[in-house]
């Protein structure tokens, strides 16, 4: 009797529903606060340089995450095209995380160091350079484009707020660290950094 009460009280089941599936996500999710696998930095990982940051805007502001994820799944055929399986533990300090679904374009994740600076510039200038088949936009107004600092020290500051290790010598020289450089030499940097924590581990 009680079921057939559900089944004919539309507003009764959605509520029932939205109850079972509220308790189940948070029984997965938030022990996931409390482990430290999730909480923890890999050993020997550093926060971003002020350029770095710059460059991770940068990517943000163009649309690089729409094409491009930066998660590598434990999977053979993943493992094998573009390195080690993503961890937890090189995200941490990320706010917000550019993991990503989508990729019309390869997954990121382990390519520092992967290609020279000047490859990445020749890239990024005009894909097609490199890539005689590449799909992806060129971003020529990256090194006409010039940082003045104004807001990086700012942008640490914020970052340490929500637990990113930076120090107030790292707030004090972010201006100065950026300032004349091109948009071109942030992404640069921000993408050489990529994945450079746990690359060479197996």
């Amino acid at each position: 009797m009680q079921h057939e009460l559900v089944e004919k009280n539309i507003g009764l089941m959605a509520l029932l529903m939205i109850l079972a599936v509220s308790i189940g996500g948070l029984v997965q999710i938030v022990p996931l606060f409390f482990q430290g696998v999730t909480n923890t930095p890999v050993e020997g990982m550093k926060p971003r340089s002020a350029l770095e940051v710059e460059g991770r805007d940068i990517y943000i502001r163009e649309g690089c995450v729409g094409c491009h994820s930066q998660m590598i799944r434990p999977f053979r055929a993943e493992t094998e095209r573009y390195g080690h399986y993503s961890v937890a533990g090189e995200s941490v300090w990320d706010h917000p995380f550019l993991w990503g679904s989508k990729r019309t374009g390869p997954d990121l994740a382990r390519v520092g160091g992967r290609y020279s600076d000047d490859w990445h510039r020749a890239h990024l200038y005009n894909p097609r350079n490199v890539v005689p088949e590449s799909k992806m936009p060129a971003y020529p107004w990256l090194v006409e484009n010039r940082l003045d600092g104004q807001h990086t020290a700012a942008k640490l500051e914020a970052l340490r707020t929500v637990g990113v290790p930076y120090t107030d010598d790292d707030i004090a020289g972010a201006k100065a660290a950026v300032k004349g450089k091109t948009e071109m030499d942030a992404l640069v940097a921000f993408l050489q950094g990529l994945g450079t924590s746990i690359k060479n581990k197996r």
